[in-house]
């Protein structure tokens, strides 16, 4: 599979097998995620892996009630650290850039599930005090996203998107 191919291929999966992610598939997802663009690459971000099934539950809670995400094998939480961001870029770093850092770094880590054939969602309705307290963060980072990550157990219906003709602009040269 190509890039273009896994971008077509990803989609939100919210059903998992109960299989266990081999070890050299997640180490490669994570690879993948450490190889983000990233500003001045300062990797602005964290990523805690979490299995076990309690610190899931919590997660659950700190996501909206989202129970799927304790379904999955493994969840992925994405902190970001504003502190690590603002020592070259101050305010802009601490509040845009991690940010940033961070989403680029879920993106490579979903496309690279797709290619190894496990399935992800991506959870940015995160209470960050409910998620650090449940994965034990340390001061001044802040949970982003939540990446739930296995092996599919549904095959949902592709969702569509707004044509490119009303998503694009084109300003000419």
């Amino acid at each position: 599979m190509n890039v273009l191919e896994a971008i077509h291929a990803r989609q939100s999966i919210r059903a998992y097998q109960a299989r266990v992610v081999e070890l050299e598939k997640l180490e490669a997802i994570l690879a993948a995620a450490n190889r983000a663009a990233s500003a001045a690459n300062l990797q602005a971000y964290q990523v805690y892996v979490v299995r076990d099934a309690a610190r899931k539950q919590a997660l659950v809670a700190a996501a909206a009630g989202q129970k799927f995400l304790a379904t999955a094998p493994v969840v992925l939480v994405f902190a970001v650290d504003p502190v690590r961001s603002a020592a070259k870029f101050g305010p802009r770093g601490e509040q845009v850039y991690c940010m940033q850092d961070a989403c680029a770094a879920v993106c490579q880590a979903m496309l690279a599930a797709v290619e190894l054939g496990l399935g992800t969602c991506w959870v940015d309705a995160v209470d960050e005090g409910l998620a650090g307290r449940a994965i034990g963060l340390p001061a001044g980072q802040r949970a982003a996203v939540i990446l739930p990550l296995g092996y599919p157990a549904e095959n949902p219906p592709r969702t569509t998107r707004r044509a490119l003709s009303d998503l694009v602009r084109d300003l000419g040269t």
